[in-house]
């Protein structure tokens, strides 16, 4: 079978000074796409027309599910909300997009830029969660079909970093509403066919490229 990995699209920030300054309730920040992050998103609906799609499943992250519904629409069917490839940031009180990290949070953005995950995460337990997700979604599905799974960057990465047998868990720059594809056999193999397709969004992404 294909499985067919999506980094959501652009989500609204929440940062942890602009909460402090809000009425927003405290708790995890869990921020909805913005408006050019749901364009980005409506345009997954003809990048994967051609993909048999037999199962769709969905980090329980708003970014991820707003990111999943247009095409949930286009296939007629819900997506299965899968706790386990909700993000390792998935408690924190903030979220900053990756295009404004440079200047939020320097020191996030530096360990990026280096491969790494935050200090305080758990990279073998969160592998393993991970993976096991992965695995679940790829034995419901043992046709030739394709199954999307729509998450995160550090979800997507890590899985492609354990497959690939590479050292650093955030090796691939994923931009938002990329695609990348793993071909699941029977016999185990798991082949990444390919990461980080942008042509349906390449004009959508110019818009943040480079700004601050």
């Amino acid at each position: 079978m294909q499985l067919v990995l999506v980094r959501h699209a652009l989500p609204e920030r929440i940062h942890a000074s602009d909460a402090a300054q809000s009425d927003r309730p405290g708790g995890p920040a869990d921020p909805a796409l913005t408006e050019l992050g749901e364009r980005q998103a409506a345009r997954l609906v003809d990048a994967l027309a051609a993909d048999r799609v037999e199962g769709l499943y969905v980090s329980p992250l708003a970014r991820a599910r707003g990111t999943a519904a247009p095409l949930a629409a286009a296939l007629g069917r819900d997506p299965e909300i899968v706790e386990d490839l909700r993000e390792y940031d998935a408690d924190s009180d903030h979220y900053v997009p990756v295009h404004e990290m440079a200047r939020l949070d320097p020191a996030a953005w530096e360990r990026m830029l280096a491969g790494l995950l935050p200090a305080h995460v758990d990279v073998p337990a969160f592998t393993a969660r991970v993976d096991g997700a992965f695995e679940r979604i790829i034995a419901a599905h043992p046709g030739r079909g394709t199954a999307v799974a729509v998450a995160h960057a550090g979800v997507v990465n890590t899985w492609l970093a354990h497959l690939l047998g590479l050292a650093r868990p955030l090796t691939f720059p994923l931009d938002y509403t990329g695609i990348t594809r793993v071909l699941a056999g029977r016999d185990g193999r798991r082949v990444v066919r390919t990461v980080n397709e942008i042509a349906h969004v390449g004009d959508l992404l110019a818009m943040t490229a480079g700004t601050e």
